[in-house]
């Protein structure tokens, strides 16, 4: 399977789903963290898509999720962009694809999410509810549910890499979806 992983930097998905066998690459504005053959550093708005069998996005999300809600009102030209660039992926013509995204607006400017997930569902002790949007995707099952649920994420200080390791994904949840999203 030709695999997709856009909005993602640091490749954890990518490699859930080239260790499963499968032709995956990330795409990302950004430089791979882990440098790789496999990552294209580019727009996916440049991305001719239609080879690909699977597409899974993390968009993001500083203008969409509920922690940034008390600056919505100052960035609505912003937030208007980040919704289309949503918009854009779900309409992309590949027969798979998942949006995942932090509890936010796009449940009410677009349309409800399929799934909520947790880490503590995947193996991780922590708590951080993400949203699945899906095209033609099974609901992930929980794979590994674990207790000492924390909100690491929530409390983290800021810092200059605060926002990528807020928007990192655990690898628990990527291995699920390596493993459950196969042809």
């Amino acid at each position: 399977m030709k695999v997709l992983v856009a909005c993602e930097f640091s490749g954890v998905v990518r490699d859930a789903f080239r260790n499963k066998g499968h032709e995956a690459y990330s795409l990302d504005i950004l430089p791979s963290e882990s440098p790789s053959e496999y990552h294209i550093q580019d727009d996916l708005r440049n991305i001719d898509v239609s080879s690909y069998d699977l597409l899974i996005a993390f968009p993001p999300c500083t203008y969409l999720a509920v922690s940034g809600a008390r600056w919505f009102k100052d960035r609505q030209e912003e937030q208007k962009e980040a919704l289309d660039f949503v918009n854009y992926i779900l309409c992309l013509p590949v027969e798979k694809i998942a949006v995942e995204n932090p509890i936010g607006v796009i449940s009410t400017k677009i349309r409800k999410p399929d799934q909520i997930i947790q880490p503590w569902q995947f193996g991780h002790g922590e708590t951080k509810a993400t949203c699945l949007w899906l095209k033609n995707l099974p609901l992930l099952t929980p794979t590994n549910i674990v207790a000492g649920r924390e909100p690491r994420i929530h409390h983290m200080s800021p810092g200059p890499d605060r926002s990528k390791e807020r928007s990192r994904t655990y690898k628990g949840i990527a291995e699920a979806m390596a493993e459950q999203w196969q042809p």
